[in-house]
């Protein structure tokens, strides 16, 4: 390929290895992007508007179904904002257990998006070994309410699964092997020279541009903005714990890798002090079929930043108006910012680095020359191994690292 030569590669909206359909148009000179236009709106799959044809109880399972990774983030932003406009009180018990749930299943995402970094950059020894350690914490969540991904713990009014003192114990267990483990991968993001470089420098955020464009969650942390909702509007139990809003200035895709395997600790401290701190009485209270006429604004720090549903009723039994923004949308402005004057071959890591939530398959087509030449098809599978290869070829080589990794892991 000579290097003087220009054309765009339009990738998606179609995507195997993500969760919800995008498509991005990329202007390349060589290597090196150029440019880059998003394009929204593939995925609509009509939850906002399903939800306004059934009752509030069933609008709760069906929020949940918006993202399986962040379920019981969309659900609790979902029932506190019903809760506002009916003027419920949730008991303190069941607003522990919501916490609880919350920051197991952020333990969740950071690991599975660990692993999928990893993959990312050719690191797949730690894909499988952060992917391990999500069986622990997913069996705590199946333990807690029955399900693996989708809980189905919240109820208008309160959860519908009490904490036992046996249940208790073993989720303490569990943390307890998920601390280790992830104190070692801390180790590793912050020793180890082929990660560092690896990601360093790549898809840069200053702050002033992440508070520009909007940024949220471990992606704006990253760039030294402070904000977290937990801490800044806090909802459920966490006005009451102690914990860090974790912040990096790095404002790079290795900025994010540190914010995150941080904040697995911060989630296990806090999981800790809601099994303390777990008050006694009941787990809900009983609310209304038919919820009073009023609107209300419901803010959430899932994840991947901060999530906001609106919900509208008209006084009775099915909502009015329901809108759903979730970080994704939030975030998806920064990534063009990212990879401009970057290589092709970063993109599958700066794209990842926002943990985007995307669905449905992917395809990328690659049109070089003029109208009616061949076209060349390449696929994710194909960006992500042209990506390793690069970067071998231009010095970093992720086989001693896979070894040494492999080596220190046997302890585990």
């Amino acid at each position: 390929m000579h290097h003087s030569s220009k054309f765009k590669i339009p990738m998606g909206p179609q995507h195997p290895a993500l969760k919800e359909p995008e498509s991005f148009s990329i202007a390349l000179k060589g290597e090196k992007i150029m440019g880059v236009d998003i394009r929204l709106g593939y995925n609509h799959r009509g939850i906002e508007k399903a939800c306004e044809e059934r009752t509030f109880v069933q609008d709760v399972y069906l929020i949940e179904r918006v993202c399986g990774i962040c379920s019981h983030s969309h659900s609790t932003a979902f029932v506190q904002g019903v809760e506002e406009i009916a003027g419920l009180i949730v008991p303190p018990r069941a607003q522990y257990i919501r916490t609880l749930i919350g920051e197991l299943e952020r333990v969740h995402s950071h690991l599975l998006w660990l692993g999928v970094a990893g993959h990312e950059i050719g690191f797949d020894t730690l894909l499988m070994y952060t992917w391990r350690d999500r069986e622990i914490v997913m069996d705590i969540l199946a333990l807690l309410s029955g399900n693996r991904v989708n809980y189905g713990m919240n109820m208008i009014g309160g959860v519908r699964r009490n904490v036992t003192e046996e249940q208790a114990q073993d989720i303490l267990k569990g943390v307890k092997t998920l601390e280790e483990r992830t104190k070692y991968y801390i180790e590793v993001a912050t020793q180890e020279t082929t990660i560092i470089k690896r990601l360093s420098g790549v898809g840069v955020l200053k702050k002033d541009d992440a508070l520009r464009l909007g940024a949220v969650g471990p992606t704006a942390r990253a760039s030294g903005v402070e904000y977290d909702v937990r801490r800044n509007d806090p909802y459920a139990a966490y006005a009451e714990l102690d914990f860090n809003v974790i912040t990096d200035t790095n404002s790079d895709v290795y900025g994010r890798t540190i914010v995150r395997v941080k904040e697995l600790l911060e989630s296990y401290k806090m999981i800790r002090q809601c099994l303390k701190n777990l008050p006694n009485g009941p787990i809900a209270v009983k609310a209304p079929r038919k919820i009073p006429a009023g609107e209300a604004i419901s803010r959430y720090e899932a994840p991947r930043g901060e999530d906001v549903h609106y919900i509208k009723s008209n006084g009775g039994e099915k909502p009015e108006r329901v809108k759903v923004r979730a970080p994704t949308l939030a975030n998806i402005q920064a990534v063009k910012h990212m990879l401009k004057d970057r290589y092709l071959a970063d993109m599958p890591i700066v794209v990842a680095a926002i943990d985007p939530c995307f669905s449905c398959t992917d395809r990328l087509v690659s049109v070089k020359g003029n109208a009616g030449k061949s076209k060349k098809i390449l696929t994710w599978e194909a960006l992500r191994n042209y990506s390793v290869e690069w970067h071998q070829v231009h010095g970093i080589d992720f086989t001693e690292l896979s070894y040494k990794f492999r080596t220190k892991m046997e302890r585990f």
